[in-house]
């Protein structure tokens, strides 16, 4: 079969028994057992520090912060449902939950790993009508944090669920010790939902990320340009742009290996992938759990002070002016220090 799978003379079936030494040794396995262990204590640990310091600290619990929750909601449950049950298989060797299971695990890593990929777009959206204002005086406001928040749902389950009902399928993948869409054996009814998927889910909010973040560091530059003797305005201007190239680089290594390789199984139906490197994209997605909250919230200055203020038992970090502006990112508060003014939501 495609995808480096083995017949079934050669091997059990992938709920029937350890799958070493015939897709790949022993070792690999406990490998990326390890790996997997590792990426559930951290992504547990940065994504809960986030829900608990937004809960602690009222100030962080305004409308442009609604979709950092949600996307360390989302990062959670792909941690339990995916990181976590992927762990315990690759120990075992195999995908000992059963079908029933396999099929829920990839319906629902799915769900929440593409809940967690649009609320990265939702957000770079947000700042940019915050910050570019397209709209003119636009004022976020809550109701508007709660549709974004809504939409990263709603939109993920419209194109999660058909896998359940006959559109394509969930099954064991690279390894068979994790589960996910069918994107590698091929077949009409495989590769329209796979190419509908690639369109819907990676193309739209890249492009909706790359779009947004374009206007912003070009709103920024020309503030800059008009200030050019202005030390700070130009040292955002850099931050900014590093800020960007780390959250676009970030998004592709998290999707781009997904991506790819269903594009390409899906155009050449004769394309053979071992099953250990069959198991990259999967693994790529859950690895995001962990440094995406880093990038998106430990780099934003309002938490990471009240974080720190929170680790170091009540003692104030960062000055108040940054601490009391409710609403405003890293982004946006950079904006505002090179002149572009932004009424806080």
């Amino acid at each position: 079969m495609r995808a480096g799978n083995m017949s079934a003379y050669e091997a059990p079936g992938p709920y029937d028994g350890p799958q070493w030494p015939h897709l790949a040794p022993r070792s690999t396995f406990l490998t990326v057992a390890a790996v997997m262990c590792m990426v559930v204590i951290l992504a547990f640990f940065v994504n809960g520090l986030v829900i608990v310091v937004t809960l602690k600290y009222k100030k962080l619990r305004s409308p442009l912060n609604y979709i950092l929750v949600n996307l360390a909601i989302a990062n959670l449950l792909v941690t339990i449902f995916g990181s976590s049950v992927s762990f315990s298989n690759n120990v075992v060797g195999y995908f000992f939950m059963g079908k029933t299971m396999c099929e829920f695990e990839g319906f629902m890593v799915s769900l929440t790993g593409i809940v967690g990929l649009w609320s990265l777009a939702i957000l770079a959206f947000e700042r940019y009508l915050v910050i570019c204002k397209p709209m003119g005086d636009f004022r976020f406001q809550q109701k508007h944090a709660i549709l974004g928040c809504s939409f990263t749902w709603v939109w993920s389950f419209i194109w999660t669920s058909p896998p359940l009902f006959g559109w394509c399928s969930y099954v064991p993948e690279g390894l068979r010790t994790s589960c996910g869409p069918n994107w590698y054996t091929g077949g009409t009814n495989n590769n329209s939902y796979i190419m509908a998927l690639f369109l819907t889910c990676f193309i739209m909010p890249l492009s909706t990320i790359i779009f947004s973040y374009s206007n912003l560091l070009m709103a920024l530059r020309a503030v800059a340009a008009q200030q050019k003797d202005s030390e700070t305005t130009q040292r955002a201007e850099k931050e900014v742009t590093r800020m960007v190239i780390a959250m676009v680089l970030a998004f592709l290594i998290c999707w781009l290996p997904y991506a790819s390789f269903a594009v390409v199984v899906a155009v050449n139906k004769d394309v053979v992938i071992e099953p250990t490197v069959a198991s990259l994209p999967s693994y790529f997605s859950k690895t995001a759990t962990v440094y995406n909250p880093i990038i998106y919230v430990f780099m934003n200055k309002q938490f990471r002070n009240c974080l720190m203020t929170l680790l170091c038992c009540g003692r104030s970090f960062g000055d108040d002016e940054t601490s009391s502006a409710s609403g405003r990112t890293d982004v946006t508060s950079v904006s505002e220090a090179g002149g572009n003014k932004v009424t806080p939501a």
